[in-house]
């Protein structure tokens, strides 16, 4: 059995992020088309080269101009969970966290939260879930079930559970298929964790193994520009969602009420016109003001880190104005152009099946010495899993293997190596899962990434169709985040051995009918059950 340490906001290095710090964060800034990154003084420094990706991330997203100092970068899930509690009984004004659901057996957690709670009467918690997700269990125990008793104790006006619900799932669709199959049909998806002026970005949920041995990716941004804008995200999802309200007479112990002052009637009831509001409200929030400011009044020589923040609300949205497939897009297209040929890239994802026009991107690159880092079939969340669920480690390696077959068939064979992450093996002693996924680029022959992207999203077709995602694109000049971004990375590439067309074809590696089903099943719902 795992056993998590108890909550110490202190003697530990990795608690140190907790202590109160007076920085002076930056307030938003805009450019103008020249990127603030962007040098005219020559086409080929490291200025120059990072401006060729800013000047056209600034016409995709919001940005804001921070130090590379106000990004963190936790390495292990013990290490985000103590950070995490640590913050949280350190909050003054509000905590906001947005999952795709938090554990039923959670209580460590919960009592975190309450001790917080008591402490300050001032403190307001928001939290925000998937109700399929959440509600997947009742009336037994579940995430819902678990999070009711805090308003009860400390009233709604402090405490406010939303559980969002997808407006793809209605009428007899939702009335036949089945529970954890109906998940199939959208989620939200975000992993926002903020507490007063600071906020993780991350894919992990809040539960046991993400807290344990599921190895994932956490950034710390102490920013308080960057949290009151994911706060503003959060809150705009959380008004047109659910409101989880206690009711003790009822064998689940909670209802989900539509308050009349949300933004849009309920999905359930009219999923049209809950869209059309839906957009009109999220689309201001994700996209870039029409004009910036001029550079001359905006830059502080200070600031050497831009971050924009990333949305992909495609089920909420009519236009799809997301901003996150293409801001990704726009970095791969970047790195196609010949001049950036000494860069290299490291992509990971657990789930191996990104996007169709990601992988052709990918191939597209003119950059050298690339990686992709997956899980290995015995890393994979679903090895071991009853039923259907159960072939999947074996359908994301097929993936895996065509992927490599498409670098071979596009001349990219020796320019892209794919490297498969396993610590021991799923529910052994000691295995570990993967779940970690984004992406790191090195510029002009330089080991450590000036760019990464960090978020909720898998990259996958499901990603950028049914789910709601966020994450950001980092920019950097700095150094010292350069180098953390850069232990990082290498930090996951310790388990994570090389694999080739060779592997593929061992006994353990085969694949049946069976396993051609369940490749069916993760391009039905885009690569993850």
């Amino acid at each position: 059995m795992i056993v998590r340490s108890t909550t110490r906001c202190a003697a530990s290095r990795r608690i140190q992020l907790c202590r109160p710090r007076n920085l002076h964060c930056k307030q938003r800034r805009y450019s103008t088309s020249t990127s603030s990154l962007a040098s005219s003084a020559s086409t080929t420094s490291p200025a120059s080269m990072l401006g060729a990706f800013t000047n056209e991330l600034d016409r995709i997203a919001p940005k804001f101009q921070i130090q590379g100092s106000q990004i963190n970068i936790i390495r292990s899930p013990a290490e985000f969970y103590e950070t995490l509690k640590c913050k949280i009984l350190g909050a003054e004004n509000r905590i906001f966290l947005s999952t795709l659901y938090i554990g039923k057996t959670e209580h460590e957690l919960i009592s975190t939260l309450q001790q917080a709670l008591r402490a300050k009467p001032q403190l307001k918690l928001s939290i925000l879930t998937d109700a399929l997700r959440g509600t997947r269990e009742s009336p037994e125990a579940s995430c819902a079930s678990l999070l009711a008793p805090l308003v009860s104790e400390f009233g709604a006006e402090r405490v406010e559970i939303r559980m969002y619900h997808t407006p793809n799932l209605t009428g007899l669709r939702k009335k036949y298929i089945p529970k954890r199959i109906n998940e199939g049909w959208g989620l939200q998806h975000m992993k926002l964790y903020g507490v007063d002026d600071e906020i993780i970005i991350s894919g992990a949920n809040l539960s046991s193994d993400y807290f344990t041995n599921r190895q994932d990716r956490y950034h710390v941004f102490s920013s308080k520009e960057i949290t009151e804008y994911f706060s503003k995200i959060h809150h705009a999802v959380s008004n047109l969602s659910f409101l989880v309200t206690p009711d003790p007479q009822l064998p689940a112990g909670y209802t989900l009420e539509w308050p009349s002052s949300n933004l849009a009637p309920s999905p359930l009831d009219d999923p049209a016109k809950y869209i059309f509001n839906a957009s009109r409200i999220l689309t201001s929030l994700i996209q870039p003001p029409s004009t910036y400011p001029s550079q001359s009044q905006t830059l502080s020589p200070k600031t050497n880190t831009t971050v924009y923040p990333l949305s992909q609300f495609t089920q909420l949205l009519t236009p799809d104005t997301s901003t996150e497939l293409p801001a990704i897009t726009s970095v791969l297209q970047t790195l196609s152009q010949p001049k950036f040929s000494t860069s290299s890239w490291t992509f990971t994802a657990g789930y191996f099946n990104p996007h169709p026009s990601l992988i052709s991107l990918l191939l597209s690159t003119s950059s050298k010495n690339n990686t992709v880092i997956t899980a290995s079939p015995w890393a994979n969340g679903f090895y071991g899993s009853k039923g259907v669920s159960g072939l999947l480690p074996a359908a994301y390696t097929l993936l895996s293997r065509r992927f490599l077959e498409a670098a071979s068939k596009s001349g990219r064979g020796s320019d892209i190596s794919l490297r498969e992450w396993r610590n021991g093996t799923v529910g052994e002693k000691d295995g570990w899962t993967y779940h970690a996924k984004g992406l790191w680029v090195s510029l002009e022959g330089e080991r450590e990434p000036s760019i990464s992207v960090v978020g909720s999203s898998n990259y996958t077709k499901r990603s950028y169709g049914l789910d709601l995602e966020v994450g950001t694109v980092i920019v950097t000049s700095d150094e010292g985040l350069k180098a953390r971004l850069g232990e990082e990375r290498d930090g996951l590439g310790v388990y994570a051995e090389k694999v080739g067309m060779d592997d593929f074809v061992k006994v353990e590696r085969r694949v049946g009918i069976r396993v051609r089903v369940a490749m069916w099943i993760v391009q039905l719902v885009g690569g993850a059950l």
